[in-house]
């Protein structure tokens, strides 16, 4: 092999992992100024209702007590539990969902005595923190995140509920629109928060609800099929959640 070909191949080389990274800033920066224009829409609802507690407030005063021996559920979370089709996922469940697009844990804890207790749940199964990571309402540390979740809980088994706590989900960049949200979301911290979870659930009577490890592929990252932008599961990722979320849902009404 000639000394010509091995530069070229050198050559070649540093100008695809100089490509990559230009794109990896550029991809970064396309990320934060997408993070900033939401952040900028929702000024006017942080300043007058920062928790969105108006969000539900109709909903929770219209619902009826549960009827004796009914295990109500309330699902507790972001976007993703947001756009979760409850009812299609568990027909004839009694489950609720007050999930908010975009939501961070220090939100869903301001909410969580009329969104959560007040609803008089058997069960809540929590699925927060990546939105936190982003930096969805400004920077926030993973000690900041897990506080809000001992909190939530820590109220939840105050009130007799039972806490079901759900990984955080893996993310993806396979897709163009997944680049809005991959950049800010680190998989190291994800990975992180989610040993936290586990770990603080396996000592303070949660159940850990492990949507990640059946989620992830062979690079770490949220599997392809399992959603169109990277972040929020599609069909193909609830159908995958639904039945692990049951199961742990289970698990929790079995405790005594």
């Amino acid at each position: 092999m000639s000394r010509k070909f091995l530069y070229f191949c050198l050559l070649s080389f540093l100008w695809v992992m100089c490509a990559a990274a230009q794109q990896s800033d550029s991809d970064a920066i396309k990320a934060i100024q997408y993070l900033e224009k939401y952040r900028e829409g929702q000024i006017p609802l942080w300043m007058s209702d920062f928790g969105d507690l108006g969000r539900y407030r109709e909903a929770n005063a219209q619902l009826a007590a549960p009827a004796a021996g009914v295990g109500r559920v309330v699902f507790m979370g972001d976007s993703i539990t947001d756009i979760w089709k409850l009812d299609k996922s568990f027909p004839g469940k009694p489950y609720i969902n007050r999930g908010i697009g975009g939501q961070t844990t220090p939100q869903m804890l301001l909410r969580f005595r009329p969104d959560v207790i007040a609803l008089d749940p058997k069960v809540v199964v929590i699925l927060a923190g990546t939105n936190d990571i982003a930096g969805n309402t400004g920077p926030m540390t993973l000690a900041e995140i897990e506080g809000n979740l001992m909190s939530m809980s820590e109220l939840a088994r105050l009130h007799g509920i039972r806490v079901v706590l759900s990984s955080v989900l893996p993310v993806n960049d396979y897709t163009e629109r997944s680049k809005l949200f991959f950049p800010l979301r680190s998989p190291a911290q994800i990975l992180e928060l989610n040993r936290w979870i586990k770990h603080y659930a396996a000592h303070n009577g949660c159940i850990y609800l492990d949507y990640f490890s059946a989620m992830v592929d062979d690079k770490g990252m949220l599997q392809r099929d399992l959603a169109d932008d990277g972040l929020h599961p599609n069909d193909n990722g609830f159908a995958v959640m639904a039945p692990l979320a049951q199961k742990a849902i289970e698990q929790a009404l079995a405790l005594h």
